[in-house]
């Protein structure tokens, strides 16, 4: 079980963005993250959907956060593109369960939330602020 490498690609433009200053344009967000420019420019539509980062458009456009990297968490982001997280596709609104005795729907459950808490407690400042202390101890 892994992340959408779309999912991935939106946690490194959050990231870059949480240690920008200023306005930045989708091509140096391409350039800085390593994802195409199409594909930067499609995660950061669905970004911009989902309320985590604002667009400005013109001469001195670019994206910035919406909201401070604190009040960003890394469950926001990557259910921003990959929708609520669930291990199992039986816990989705739509699936229908035709087994009377399945007991894995609450343990499904429980590690789904047990995982979504986990990913709640990761806001982009400790994030970036994490791989600060990291380059520090390493040089």
């Amino acid at each position: 079980m892994h992340m959408t490498l779309e999912a991935d690609y939106a946690v490194r433009i959050v990231e870059f963005l949480a240690v920008q200053d200023a306005r930045t344009d989708a091509k140096t967000i391409s350039e800085q993250t390593s994802v195409t420019p199409r594909f930067t420019l499609k995660i950061l539509r669905t970004l911009v959907a989902s309320g985590i980062v604002v667009s400005y458009k013109g001469a001195k456009g670019g994206y910035v956060l919406a909201k401070p990297a604190k009040e960003i968490t890394l469950r926001q982001v990557i259910e921003a593109v990959e929708g609520p997280y669930m291990i199992s596709r039986c816990q989705g609104e739509s699936y229908n369960c035709t087994r009377t005795d399945c007991h894995l729907h609450s343990i499904y459950g429980k590690i789904s939330a047990m995982v979504r808490r986990e990913l709640d407690s990761y806001t982009f400042d400790t994030i970036c602020a994490f791989e600060s202390s990291e380059e520090t101890t390493t040089e």
